[in-house]
């Protein structure tokens, strides 16, 4: 742990982008090793994302939470638009989940637009996250890691994905030297690219564009991280609570 702290003491780009690899690494494991691993991997994922964020908080100056007015307003914003934008599609026909990429068709375009009076068949159902049909309906485990994902996506996803696609990867398209880029610095190809990249990182691909202009605006608005971290934080957290509320684990 030593030596790694002073590793990334001493290289800025290590110490925004490793601790981010890590923690998105550990997502490809989840349900590798049965369907219980999609919920025991995640869990030890939080656990090493805290354990990056406390590592890398003293390193990474502008790793500071803001609360403002703002940061509030794009919070719950960003929140209305993705589960907004989820009744949106299941209205134009897509009645199972979020429309993929790879399932737009130029039949689906065409009854969107209404050139096509038959609809396309619906993509089959997409596999929840849903820790109560894993382990019985109001189980104790099925709450430990329902808190567990919410208490992860609200504190410690904002940290390192803020971190790694604001504060690093926007900067860095500007200008390899990125610390010499100020936070407030616009510029269009990173700020359409990094939320773009943002963007497919999620299934929920549109939303996530959107939502990384939301937050990206919002960092180059205000000159700091911070504020983009405190909108995560509360768009997650709220989202937790719809999946929880509503039963719409398809956002898990």
């Amino acid at each position: 742990m030593r030596r790694l702290r002073e590793k990334l003491e001493g290289d800025p780009v290590w110490a925004r982008v490793l601790p981010f690899v890590l923690f998105a690494g550990l997502t490809l494991f989840q349900g590798q090793f049965g369907p219980a691993s999609n919920y025991w991997v995640y869990f030890a994922k939080t656990l090493l994302g805290v354990a990056l964020v406390w590592l890398i908080y003293p390193i990474v100056a502008e790793l500071r939470y803001q609360v403002s007015v703002a940061a509030v307003v794009v919070g719950v914003g960003v929140f209305v638009m993705w589960a907004g934008l989820d009744d949106a599609f299941r209205w134009l026909g897509w009645s199972h989940s979020y429309p993929r990429l790879s399932e737009v068709s130029f039949a689906s375009i065409s009854h969107w637009l209404g050139f096509s009076q038959t609809p396309p068949p619906p993509p089959p159902p997409v596999e929840s996250w849903n820790p109560h049909r894993q382990f019985g309906q109001d189980s104790a485990l099925a709450w430990l890691f329902i808190g567990v994902r919410i208490a992860g996506s609200a504190l410690v996803v904002p940290c390192l994905e803020e971190v790694f696609y604001r504060s690093f990867v926007y900067r860095y398209i500007v200008k390899s030297d990125f610390l010499a880029v100020p936070l407030r610095h616009f510029a269009w190809v990173p700020f359409l690219a990094t939320s773009a990249l943002f963007g497919f990182a999620h299934a929920e691909w549109l939303a996530g564009i959107l939502c990384g202009f939301a937050y990206q605006g919002l960092v180059i608005w205000k000159n700091r991280l911070g504020d983009a971290m405190t909108a995560h934080a509360i768009t997650n957290f709220l989202l937790g609570l719809w999946v929880v509320g509503r039963g719409a684990w398809q956002f898990w």
